[in-house]
């Protein structure tokens, strides 16, 4: 054996049981590793499926293209009027609060 250690026998000479290092910072964590994206058929990652939230949902609803452009209009003079964080599902939201059921008329459809 040479006169040099190896790279692995001078670690093993810095960290042994006694040393402060060795117990704390560069100890195994016996905290369960996050696993690693599964792959995809192709072999690239996928991200981990999330937990779906509870609290809303995402719909998908048909408008014509005239109500849109007011829906677009109104939430760009709300933002002009410094309601900075408006948005259409913003807007939409505060119209059905503010909704009276009872004076809708039969006729508007």
């Amino acid at each position: 054996m040479s006169a040099m250690k190896s790279a692995a026998e001078t670690v093993r000479a810095v960290f042994t049981d006694e040393d402060v290092l060795a117990k704390s910072f560069y100890r195994e964590d016996e905290t369960p590793k996050p696993r690693l994206a599964a792959l995809d058929a192709a072999g690239k990652r996928r991200k981990a499926a999330k937990p779906k939230p509870d609290h809303y949902e995402i719909i998908c609803i048909s408008i014509y293209n005239d109500d849109l452009a007011r829906l677009d209009a109104k939430v760009d003079a709300l933002k002009q009027k410094g309601h900075r964080r408006m948005t259409r599902s913003a807007l939409i939201r505060y119209a059905l609060d503010r909704l009276a059921i009872e004076d809708v008329p039969n006729s508007v459809f």
